[in-house]
């Protein structure tokens, strides 16, 4: 099988937010994505909506729903935006860590402190009990004692932080340790049969060295394919990315 491409349009919606406008569109965004061959849309809704809005993520949905692909919903373990996930039902949930002063999710949830261990397990249990059919995913570093954390939980999927791994990449430096870290997150994901997916910083270039070391069944990309799509428009980029990840299938064994 291949890996999975999923696209975060959050940038979209950072474009429209900078004006208060009302484009570009992140519904015309999320189609294109998905009719140029994006297995599904990610997006986060923060708690300070510096880009996603509530109405954003039911106009997101639908669109998911009417390609028949997922809507992967990132977001804070916060009571209020917990409550909106439900109304909305998406096919997956991934839960981040979130500071209101940071740029962008700057690491993995914090599971080795009881308090967040304590919070995110009462998260993943009740989404759970009021989503019927919800996928959980947790954002988590590539560090075994938290993953051990993780597979006592009732999650689907753990997302890789990968952004210590895109830096390194992108300023020449060595990222051998990372792609070793990654492949020993691999195989204690898939004894746990836990999915194991990527996300954060990745651009098209460091991108395939995850591909050709069949790490991840699944890839979360978003801010590099909105840059890139400034030059070479949204449809190109995505296509351009489908065809790259399709050269190299994806299995559980290494």
């Amino acid at each position: 099988m291949k890996a999975r491409l999923g696209v975060n349009i959050d940038h979209v919606a950072t474009l429209r937010q900078a004006r208060g406008e009302n484009y570009p569109s992140i519904v015309d965004a999320a189609s294109t994505v998905l009719r140029d061959g994006a297995d599904q849309i990610t997006i986060h809704l923060r708690e300070d909506r510096r880009h996603i809005q509530d109405t954003d993520v039911e106009a997101v949905h639908l669109v998911t729903k009417k390609f028949g692909k997922p809507l992967n919903l990132e977001m804070g373990c916060n009571d209020e935006i917990v409550e909106i996930a439900v109304a909305t039902a998406p096919s997956w949930i991934c839960l981040v860590p979130e500071k209101r002063e940071e740029k962008t999710t700057e690491g993995g949830l914090d599971l080795k402190t009881k308090s967040n261990y304590d919070k995110v397990l009462s998260t993943c249990k009740y989404l759970k009990s009021k989503i019927e059919g919800v996928k959980i995913s947790l954002f988590l570093e590539a560090d075994l004692e938290t993953l051990t954390l993780a597979s006592e939980m009732p999650i689907d999927a753990v997302e890789i932080h990968t952004g210590d791994y895109a830096r390194a990449h992108l300023n020449d430096e060595d990222y051998e340790k990372f792609l070793a870290q990654y492949k020993d997150a691999k195989i204690f994901l898939v004894s746990k049969k836990i999915g194991c997916h990527a996300g954060h910083g990745l651009t098209a270039q460091s991108l395939l060295p995850l591909l050709e070391n069949n790490l991840f069944e699944e890839y979360n990309i978003g801010h590099w394919i909105i840059c890139q799509a400034v030059f070479d428009g949204l449809s190109k980029v995505v296509k351009d990315m489908v065809t790259s990840m399709s050269e190299y299938p994806y299995t559980l064994k290494d």
